[in-house]
C-alpha cells in the first residue's frame, strides 16, 4: 500500500529470496538509513530459521528467515524485495507478486521482463498485476536485468550531454566462468551444449521478451518509436576443453562464447541496441569485443554523435568477482528505489516515473 509515514520514520522492508541478487538486497536493505528489515523469506529448507545476517554473508543480526509467507504479509510491511528467480518459474513469481500487491504491499523485483515497460506488456499480465494494485492500494516497479540501470538508466543519462544522439550501444562484456549459477550458465545460455543445440537463452523470441520491454524504456525516454525490434546471434565452439571450478568439464566443440544484439529499429536502421558478448573462457573469439585491462566482466555504454561517448564500468561487491559485483549494483537500485515506490501513486510503474535517486553516505 502507498506509503503515508510521516516523513523520518522507516520503511519496514521483506527481501523475498536470498541468491545472487536477494543476499546483496538483504545488505542494502540494512544499510539503507530509511529501510527497516522486517522480515526475509526463503524457500530451502536449510535456510529456514537462520539468522539472516548470515544468509547475506555478515554477522548476526537477530532476525531469523521464515517460508511463511502469509505470516509476514500479515504483518503489513511497506514492501517486499522480491529476487527470488522469474527464469524457470516465471507464473509461479508473478503469482507471489501479485499476492504481494493484492495484500497492499508495495514491490519491487528484476523477476518479471514483460513489465519493465508496462505499456508493451502483454495485457493479459498488466490487467491481472494492475488489478492486485487496485485492490491492495499497492505500487509494482520491475527493473534490474543486466543489471537494468546499465542498461537503461545510464544510456538515457549520458545522452542529455550530447548535442546528437545517432546511436547507442549498451553492453555486457563478461566471462561467465565468474557466474554463480551453473544451472543457468549451461542450461540457459548454453555453455557446453552442443552447437546444433539452441539454448532457450538464444532463442528470438526469448531475446526480445527479456530485453525489447528495455528497448522501449530507451525509446520512450528519447521520444522516438521503434518500428521493428530485431535480433543477431552468433556463437562460437570451445576449440579445446575447459574445467572451471564449482561447474565441471566444458568439452571441447561445445558452445564456449556467444553475443548476441537485440536491435531497437528507428528510421530503418538499429538505433538502439543492446548487446551481450559472453564467454566462458577468455581464451577464445578475441576478434569479439573484451573487457579492458584484463577485466573478467564489465558494462559498457557507447554513444555515436556528437559528442561520442564510451564509458566503462567494473563493479566489485567486495570479493573481486564483477558478476557480484553486476548483481549487488542491481539489488542497490532496487533498493534505492523502495522509498519513491511507496510513495507513487498504485499501479505499475517503470523507470521512467523515477526521480533522480542518490545514494547516501554512510
Amino acid at each position: 500500500m502507498t506509503s503515508s509515514k510521516p516523513s523520518g520514520e522507516s520503511l519496514r522492508v521483506v527481501v523475498w529470496g536470498t541468491g545472487n541478487v536477494g543476499r546483496p538486497a538483504l545488505r542494502a536493505v540494512l544499510e539503507h538509513p530509511d529501510l527497516d528489515l522486517v522480515a526475509v523469506i526463503v524457500r530451502s529448507p536449510d535456510k529456514v530459521g537462520r539468522d539472516v545476517g548470515g544468509l547475506a554473508g555478515r554477522t548476526p543480526v537477530g532476525l531469523l528467515a521464515t517460508d511463511d509467507v502469509d505470516a509476514v504479509l500479515a504483518t503489513m510491511p511497506d514492501a517486499v524485495v522480491y529476487t527470488a528467480s522469474g527464469d524457470f518459474r516465471p507464473v509461479e513469481a508473478i503469482g507471489d507478486v501479485v499476492k504481494c500487491l493484492a495484500a497492499g504491499v508495495n514491490v519491487v523485483t528484476p523477476a518479471i521482463y514483460p513489465l519493465y515497460h508496462p505499456r508493451t506488456a502483454p495485457k493479459e499480465l498488466l490487467a491481472w498485476v494492475e488489478d492486485a494494485c487496485r485492490k491492495g492500494g499497492s505500487t509494482l516497479l520491475a527493473t534490474g536485468v543486466d543489471p537494468g540501470w546499465a542498461m537503461d538508466l545510464l544510456p538515457l543519462v549520458l545522452s542529455g550531454v550530447c548535442s546528437r544522439v545517432d546511436e547507442i550501444r549498451a553492453q555486457e562484456i563478461f566471462d561467465y566462468s565468474t557466474y554463480n549459477a551453473p544451472d543457468a550458465v549451461r542450461n540457459i545460455v548454453g555453455f557446453g551444449l552442443p552447437m546444433d543445440v539452441t539454448p532457450p537463452m538464444l532463442v528470438p523470441a526469448a531475446l526480445t521478451g527479456v530485453w525489447g520491454p528495455t528497448l522501449n524504456l530507451l525509446a520512450d525516454g528519447l521520444g522516438v518509436e521503434l518500428e521493428a525490434i530485431t535480433t543477431v546471434i552468433e556463437r562460437r565452439p570451445l576449440e579445446r576443453s575447459i574445467t572451471v571450478p564449482g561447474m565441471g568439464v566444458f568439452d571441447a566443440g561445445s558452445q564456449g562464447a556467444m553475443r548476441f544484439e537485440v536491435q531497437g529499429i528507428v528510421a530503418g536502421a538499429p538505433r538502439l541496441v543492446i548487446e551481450h558478448v559472453t564467454r566462458i573462457t577468455a581464451d577464445i573469439a578475441h576478434d569479439w569485443p573484451l573487457p579492458p585491462d584484463g577485466k573478467l566482466g564489465v558494462h559498457r555504454v557507447v554513444i555515436k554523435g556528437r559528442p561520442s561517448l564510451d564509458v566503462t564500468i567494473s563493479a566489485d561487491d567486495g570479493t573481486g568477482n564483477p558478476a557480484e559485483g553486476g548483481n549487488a549494483t542491481a539489488a542497490g537500485r532496487l533498493v534505492s528505489c523502495i522509498p519513491a515506490v511507496c510513495t507513487h501513486a498504485p499501479g505499475v510503474m517503470s523507470i521512467l516515473d523515477l526521480p533522480l535517486l542518490p545514494g547516501h553516505l554512510s
